[in-house]
């Protein structure tokens, strides 16, 4: 599934900027001169470019080839590899071992986490950290995120769990942070030494609190996605008795959307997207064209569901011609609103 991709790190605005700031903290804590900073999942090089490569070292591991060439391309050096315990075995041997090693949202698309974790305990220095950012299970519940359930994440990470999986492999979750992207997220920080921070002691007892080990709040949960869902196809079905609608955003999280509340071409016309990759092929499942950015403007189309609604603020930003013209944005998550 991974070895032709369409996602882009590089086509957003607020990536590169959340990058940035990610790459500092990182290297300001925990990579000497010269250390090696390996990123799995690296996709087009977006986070590795933020680090001072006069003073570090990046290696990327990349397994979609053609997005892998892209960063080999601008300069990155990336493996067209799936990162595993032998291919950290190849690293260390070619390379040194990593200061930091970085999975940003990949581990949970990673079906075999121990092996993963074998990999990760093999290529990192004895002093070194393992930086992962995924989205958080306490803000998927909170924010109704269920379109953030799709086929390539295959587990819902919670503080308690990063604590576990870590424990198995000799390893310690010492630090978490929130972060807002991707609609609510944490970036853990795991070693082999160190005691946890107060975040960490923070966020267990928030999740000990809800019972979210236990499992109560997925029957809320469950709930309000109902009635979201309700309130979006009402809201819609009624714009759409009066005029044409259209969407922004291809993500794969807007195509759950799409798919649980049976939005197809009989309520949106196209969607957008400015990912080049997506541009003539078809949403899943519901079979809506895909086409640039420019098309929404010059449509005259006056509302438009925003499925990549986790870049609200910089997709506003950069439709404010559209919106002068009259434009609305629908927001579907946690509960519809028009903007």
């Amino acid at each position: 599934m991974f070895r032709n991709y369409l996602y882009v790190s590089g086509t957003s605005d607020t990536i590169p900027a959340h990058f940035a700031e990610y790459a500092k903290d990182v290297a300001e804590r925990f990579v000497p001169k010269g250390g090696l900073v390996v990123e799995i999942g690296s996709n087009d090089g977006t986070l590795l470019r933020a680090f001072d490569r006069g003073a570090v070292r990046v290696l990327g591991v990349e397994p979609a080839r053609n997005i892998a060439a892209m960063a080999n391309a601008a300069g990155i050096p990336t493996l067209d590899e799936f990162f595993g315990e032998a291919i950290a075995g190849e690293i260390a041997a070619k390379h040194g071992r990593a200061s930091a090693i970085i999975g940003n949202n990949v581990v949970a698309h990673i079906d075999d986490l121990h092996g993963l974790m074998n990999g990760v305990t093999a290529l990192l220095e004895e002093r070194g950290v393992f930086v992962a950012e995924f989205p958080y299970l306490v803000e998927l519940l909170e924010k109704t995120a269920y379109d953030t359930i799709y086929h390539e994440h295959l587990s819902y990470f919670s503080v308690a769990s990063v604590v576990d999986l870590a424990s198995g492999h000799g390893l310690r979750l010492i630090d978490v942070r929130r972060v807002g992207v991707h609609g609510g997220s944490i970036r853990v920080f795991i070693s082999r030494e160190g005691e946890p921070s107060a975040e960490v002691e923070n966020l267990l007892a928030i999740e000990s609190s809800i019972g979210l080990r236990s499992g109560r709040p997925l029957a809320a949960f469950v709930e309000t996605v109902h009635r979201q869902k309700h309130d979006l196809v009402r809201l819609l079905a009624e714009i759409r008795s009066r005029r044409h609608v259209a969407g922004y955003g291809a993500p794969a999280k807007g195509n759950t959307l799409l798919n649980f509340c049976g939005i197809d071409r009989t309520i949106l016309d196209f969607v957008v997207d400015r990912s080049p990759l997506k541009h003539g092929l078809l949403t899943p499942g519901t079979h809506i064209p895909v086409e640039p950015p420019e098309r929404l403007l010059a449509s005259g189309i006056r509302d438009t569901l925003l499925l990549a609604w986790n870049f609200e603020e910089e997709i506003l930003r950069q439709q404010e011609a559209y919106r002068s013209r009259g434009g609305r944005f629908i927001i579907p998550i946690p509960s519809p609103r028009v903007v």
